[in-house]
């Protein structure tokens, strides 16, 4: 048995954004556990994420912005266009270094990142998506103790992304998005 992680990071592309948003409303109103949130999104995209999630969670949803300490009760959004790296002090470090999977944020550099820091007490999950991001580093995470979550590729809207976690390694569950809130709602898990 082990106790539920410090931080929980999703990360998704194309077909993800919806799943996030049914996750978060499904959160026990106690619920205090950081999300930080990896999303594919365009740059020069005007998105109103953070009013979404605000509407649907009694979680305070936050844009990430440099040297910002990782705090209970928050929804951490890595900003368009940045790498988000957690530093040995639990903050975040923003880097614009060259885009990995033709990606920036890259899950890959945060689950790794994540992982680094956190070991045994961090969950990933990986949603749906059309590239291999989050994919490699997902074995990384369970590599290094964490507890990995990979979307049911049948589930999934695109499962490409979902598939290449598959193929690397087995997570430690594979769930339908409307199982996803109640496996982070556990305090424990086995």
């Amino acid at each position: 048995m082990r106790t539920a992680p410090r931080l929980i990071v999703i990360g998704g592309s194309a077909g993800s954004l919806q799943v996030i948003l049914k996750i978060i409303s499904q959160l026990d109103a106690d619920f205090r556990t950081p999300i930080l949130l990896v999303l594919h999104r365009h740059v020069n995209a005007d998105s109103p994420l953070e009013e979404l999630i605000a509407s649907r969670t009694n979680l305070i949803p936050r844009d990430i912005e440099e040297k910002e300490p990782i705090r209970d009760g928050h929804i951490y959004i890595c900003p368009a266009d940045y790498h988000v790296l957690i530093e040995e002090d639990f903050s975040f470090s923003l880097d614009y270094s060259e885009k990995v999977n033709f990606s920036r944020p890259s899950i890959d550099v945060v689950f790794r990142s994540a992982a680094e820091v956190f070991g045994e007490d961090l969950l990933c999950v990986l949603l749906s998506g059309a590239n291999g991001d989050g994919a490699a580093s997902l074995k990384f995470v369970k590599d290094n103790g964490g507890i990995t979550v990979v979307q049911d590729p049948l589930d999934a809207q695109v499962p490409y992304m979902p598939l290449q976690a598959l193929k690397i390694q087995e997570p430690d569950f594979i769930l339908e998005s409307s199982h996803i809130a109640a496996l982070l709602n556990s305090k424990v898990v086995i």
